[in-house]
């Protein structure tokens, strides 16, 4: 600070050297009033837009949390929102701290800004899904994805997730055309697993599988047969709760990641129920069954059929699958 205010006064005295000088002989009652009137614009000025102490190494500190920095970011965001960096910077921060909306707003508004930047658009739909209680890429999401494919159609990620989408649509046929022209673009080992999901596809699309994928496609070892049971005291349960109950199974990573890699949810039913989770179900490619050696299966009956878990939820004991699993998992849910 102090620094500061010394070169704002020798500015200040320099400034008043150069206009006064050609003054003081023509015009002395001129040079007084300037010499008056400079000091004082110069701490308005100050008063009105200086901020000296960010100028001085001792005043500005370090945020000491992510919370702390992300209210810095958002109070600049609010003086300045034309910052499509910041509001990209200010979304990831946002899905750091677990919070989907808020990250799907932001990258929003950094998307809006650069309407051109293909990898903002697919990170702006991947956001919109992430949001979603069941990780689907709503409508908007689906056309931003075709919108980058129609301006860049050797785009890999917006291609992989538009499938996704239209796989979670029930478009399965639509997500084969979809993915197909990925495989071109692949290594053998990630061609080979997308080669796989291509099949899966077709499979339910009620299209054949030509004699060439058939060859090429390893075998699905990593799928995983799961049976799902209530107890009595889960079935009396079910019984009260509203008609948007779902079941969710679930596969997760052993390492703790908290997103699947692979989940499929039912309306209650016919019991027992019985799937198959495989690389299909992954809600994001990141990760999936075919690429571990473990993973912790559960299932969950939501009464507000929402993925996140809430009270009144009956939840299984998780348990542990080495993969390839060749045996049924079997799950139990009880009730309290």
């Amino acid at each position: 600070m102090t620094l500061f205010v010394l070169v704002a006064i020798g500015m200040t005295l320099a400034t008043l050297a150069l206009l006064t000088t050609a003054l003081r002989r023509g015009a002395p009652r001129v040079a007084l009033a300037v010499g008056a009137l400079v000091p004082v614009l110069v701490g308005a000025m100050y008063l009105i837009v200086g901020t000296p102490a960010a100028l001085d190494p001792d005043e500005v500190r370090a945020p000491d949390s992510l919370a702390e920095a992300v209210t810095r970011l958002e109070d600049d965001l609010r003086r300045d929102p034309r910052q499509p960096e910041g509001w990209l910077l200010l979304g990831r921060a946002y899905a750091g701290l677990e919070r989907p909306d808020a990250a799907r707003d932001a990258i929003g508004r950094a998307a809006r800004l650069l309407p051109d930047d293909d990898g903002l658009q697919v990170e702006y739909a991947q956001a919109r899904a992430h949001a979603d209680p069941d990780r689907r890429f709503d409508a908007e999401a689906v056309r931003i994805l075709r919108e980058v494919l129609a301006r860049t159609p050797d785009h890999q990620h917006a291609r992989w997730f538009l499938g996704i989408a239209q796989r979670q649509a029930g478009d399965d046929a639509g997500a084969v055309d979809t993915w197909t022209p990925l495989l071109a673009q692949l290594d053998a080992g990630t061609a080979a697993t997308l080669r796989a999901q291509i099949d899966v596809a077709r499979a339910a699309a009620g299209l054949p599988v030509s004699a060439d994928d058939a060859a090429a496609t390893p075998p699905a070892s990593h799928a995983v047969r799961v049976r799902v049971q209530l107890d009595d005291a889960a079935r009396t349960q079910l019984a009260r709760m509203p008609p948007t109950a779902q079941v969710f199974v679930i596969a997760r990573a052993t390492d703790g990641t908290p997103m699947p890699v692979a989940v499929q949810r039912h309306a209650p039913g016919a019991w027992p129920l019985e799937i198959v989770l495989d690389d299909g179900d992954a809600p994001m490619p990141t990760q999936r069954l075919s690429t571990l050696d473990a993973v912790e299966v559960s299932a969950r009956l939501s009464a507000t059929g929402s993925a996140d878990r809430a009270d009144g939820d009956l939840e299984s004991t998780s348990v542990r699958v080495a993969l390839p699993a060749r045996d049924t998992i079997d799950l139990l849910i009880r009730g309290d």
